[in-house]
């Protein structure tokens, strides 16, 4: 069973850091391009951040300095970290990948996601 899942979802208060993690399990050989996805209330699933396998990354406008994604292969992680939340980032996160597995087919995959609440 390959599967992704996020953790380190949270309510925290405007202003503040959250570090999320995407892990990815089973017969994985390689996992290729990452995406963050938020998803509000009410709300279209927007992409919020993406790392390729090579480590290059891109952020939408609304969180380009505030958010940064990386990875640990060796690891099977992908790492959102968010500072200086706004109320505007709460939603579900969700990680998506497409992943080489060990009998050589490749999947795209999603997280069940994550909760971030920022609020006072």
């Amino acid at each position: 069973q390959v599967q992704l899942v996020e953790s380190g979802g949270g309510l925290v208060q405007p202003g503040g850091s959250l570090r999320l993690s995407c892990v990815a399990s089973g017969s994985i050989q390689r996992i290729n391009a990452v995406g963050w996805h938020r998803q509000a209330p009410g709300r279209q699933r927007d992409l919020v951040a993406q790392i390729t396998s090579g480590g290059t990354t891109t952020y939408a406008s609304s969180v380009k300095g505030r958010f940064t994604t990386s990875r640990e292969d060796d690891k099977n992680t992908v790492y959102l970290q968010m500072n200086s939340l706004r109320p505007e980032d709460t939603g579900v996160y969700y990680c998506n990948a497409g992943v080489l597995t060990t009998d050589w087919r490749t999947r795209n995959l999603w997280g069940p996601g994550t909760q971030v609440t920022v609020s006072s």
